[in-house]
């Protein structure tokens, strides 16, 4: 029996209530049940998502743009999925296409936006971001011979020097690529402030979003981006990219395509057939937050519900921070839990490789993430190139418990 989703609730679900809805934390290893700290890599998926993917598939499956009712109810249910991402950014159904994921959107963007850039025309990064959010501009540099200036890391507080991107904006600038958040050290970036600096030089602004997308609520328009992309799969959905961008732009943009594809925003920046199942599931993501409220509309519900969990979730990370920092041997990075920023934590045992950590963590049923995480310049600004981090992450669903019970994890490891 499919699961359906209450819009009767007066308050935000309870933790309790909110891990009943997913079939994953029922699992043991060696004894323990499991508790999942791999959020910031990718949350677990509630029973809702998967149940919507599967009645998809199993009663609506088609291509689209057909004169038959089960394509029609594809086109339906991928617009459907567009409305619901739309309000997710407040945004316009218009202005949402999806990809494989972030980074093969980014690519595709940062590849058709070169067209028009000159050889000299300058793209602005930063150390903190994922490489998803630079390589893809370093590309740029020997397809179109664009030149890429690097905001710097300090590693000591684990913010970006932000008078460096003062002095590296300027004329020659075409784009500001920068992330809300960073994945590996939880920093929050002002990119309120980075876009009004891009916009001032004539720039677009590129914000990606897969790491903050999953903790605060994001309104678009109030940020006026020009680009933001984001990752269903860091947000209780299934592995899916998502790309905003604003309608005139799309418009714009001469995407690489075939002669018979939609040439009409937003399905011009999406390349061939979609992970449809995955389009109908990131949408159901979205829906499934928001059924953990009650206000009026989608857009009110989400933003009670990112408001209340990062609420509990800054009291976890102060509680898991001032823990691990007690041991001996524990080294944290990122700001504190004063500092803007998510609720993810990385850190290192002297003594102790990551990989060796998190495997022995493991087997008493604490999953955390271990590495780079893709973030490789922060782990060689950090010095840390060789072993890497270990990473926590708090999501919707950790428990107190869970956060005590990794902090005894770490003291007794050590």
């Amino acid at each position: 029996m499919q699961t359906t989703l209450s819009e009767t609730k007066t308050e935000i679900s309870t933790v309790t209530e909110i891990r009943s809805h997913f079939p994953a934390l029922e699992r043991i290893h060696n004894g323990f049940p499991v508790a999942y700290f791999d959020g910031p890599g990718g949350t677990q998926v509630p029973r809702y998502v998967v149940e919507q993917m599967s009645d998809y598939l199993y009663h609506h499956n088609a291509n689209t743009h057909w004169e038959y009712p089960t394509s029609a109810e594809t086109d339906a249910a991928l617009e459907n999925a567009r409305v619901v991402l739309a309000d997710f950014l407040n945004a316009s159904s218009s202005e949402i296409a999806f990809g494989s994921n972030m980074t093969t959107l980014t690519l595709h963007l940062s590849r058709a936006l070169s067209l028009q850039f000159s050889a000299g025309d300058e793209i602005v990064v930063t150390e903190l971001d994922h490489h998803a959010n630079i390589d893809p501009w370093r590309r740029l540099t020997r397809e179109r011979g664009v030149i890429v200036r690097t905001v710097r890391l300090d590693p000591t507080t684990g913010q970006i020097n932000w008078d460096d991107l003062d002095r590296l904006v300027g004329s020659k600038t075409r784009v500001v690529a920068i992330g809300a958040a960073s994945n590996s050290l939880g920093t929050i970036n002002d990119i309120h402030n980075a876009i009004a600096l891009a916009h001032s030089a004539g720039a677009l602004a590129f914000i990606d979003a897969v790491h903050y997308g999953s903790h605060a609520s994001i309104d678009v328009r109030e940020l006026d981006c020009d680009f933001l992309a984001m990752s269903a799969y860091k947000f209780y959905g299934p592995h899916i990219g998502v790309l905003y961008a604003k309608k005139e732009l799309y418009e714009e943009i001469d995407f690489p395509s075939l002669v018979p594809a939609p040439d009409y925003a937003p399905e011009n920046a999406e390349t061939g057939t979609q992970n449809q199942e995955g389009m109908v599931g990131a949408g159901a993501a979205v829906d499934y937050l928001a059924s953990l409220s009650t206000l009026p509309t989608r857009r009110e519900r989400l933003s009670a519900f990112f408001s209340e969990t990062h609420r509990r979730n800054a009291s976890l990370f102060e509680r898991l921070w001032n823990g691990l920092s007690s041991i001996n041997r524990v080294t944290l990075y990122g700001p504190p839990p004063d500092q803007p920023r998510t609720p993810t934590v990385s850190f290192t045992i002297a003594g102790c490789p990551s990989n060796e950590a998190a495997r022995r963590l493991a087997e008493k049923g604490l999953f955390l993430s271990h590495g780079d995480f893709y973030a490789a310049t922060v782990v060689e600004r950090l010095g840390l190139a060789e072993d890497g981090l270990l990473r926590a992450g708090c999501a919707c669903y950790t428990t107190e418990e869970e956060i005590e019970r990794l902090i005894e994890g770490v003291r007794e490891l050590i």
